[in-house]
């Protein structure tokens, strides 16, 4: 409980400090635009040759842009500027600070900063949701939406997961950032249905770097494609992969030589 308090405490110092630097806002709001306006010329260059990609349509393709949007929007205000902050520390042998706090470590590293303004992607993802549910004349159902929520939140947590371990290799690596970079390009394979992918890309995508398949899921229970084997098998990855992450983190502390060494 304590651990949770000082976490919380944590979030309300981080949207603070976010609000000292309002203009990030503007700047944010353009550069989610201009990657909006990026994405949506090329659904519609690829729906201008064809009527379906992977036997998706253009409304599904839309939904599938809007659950991007929002993982992308709560990488970059939870999940990234936290790992980030962590390799530098560990590299710099300043992550003492965090650990002597009275409570669990990878909670503490895990919540530190917050970029509040990164949560107009977020919105601008629902916004899109709306419209392609619109387009697609949605009949909402408590399965649909529990099954989009329940894969939305185990997409969120196998990304954290991913980051962590790639982070954690920190405490044997020194050219860390190299390989945090390549995540990017890795992402932006998710703005397509792991559907229209070979099976060996496929594959990768699911279990060697699961960002495709963390956003696949969520969309395939809004377009009624999730099957419960599905559901099970991400249900399945995401805690063998929380489970992994939180391990090498273990192991790495055991590793780590910090400032007080």
């Amino acid at each position: 409980m304590q651990g949770f308090k000082l976490a919380f405490n944590y979030l309300r110092i981080g949207i603070l400090n976010e609000f000292q630097y309002r203009a990030n806002l503007y700047i944010q709001i353009l550069q989610t635009f201009i990657a909006l306006g990026t994405g949506l010329i090329g659904l519609s260059l690829v729906f201008s040759q064809t009527k379906s990609l992977g036997g998706w349509s253009e409304p599904e393709l839309l939904a599938v842009m809007g659950v991007f949007v929002i993982t992308g929007g709560i990488i970059r205000s939870a999940i990234q500027p936290n790992m980030e902050r962590l390799m530098e520390e560990i590299q710099e042998g300043t992550l003492d600070y965090a650990l002597t706090k009275p409570a669990d470590a990878q909670l503490l590293v895990s919540v530190r900063e917050f970029r509040l303004w990164q949560l107009v992607d977020v919105v601008t993802g629902l916004i899109i949701l709306v419209i392609a549910l619109n387009q697609m004349n949605w009949s909402i159902s408590i399965w649909s939406v529990l099954g989009f929520l329940s894969a939305l939140f185990m997409g969120a947590v196998m990304i954290y997961s991913f980051w962590l371990i790639i982070t954690s290799t920190a405490f044997w690596f020194i050219r860390v950032h190299e390989i945090a970079n390549l995540f990017e390009g890795l992402y932006a394979a998710g703005r397509w249905p792991l559907d229209i992918y070979p099976n060996w890309l496929k594959y990768g995508l699911t279990f060697l770097v699961p960002v495709a398949f963390a956003i696949s899921v969520p969309s395939e229970a809004l377009t009624g494609r999730l099957t419960l084997q599905t559901w099970l098998g991400a249900l399945a990855l995401t805690t063998f992969l929380f489970i992994l992450s939180r391990t090498i983190w273990k192991i790495g502390l055991k590793n780590y030589s910090g400032a007080s060494a």
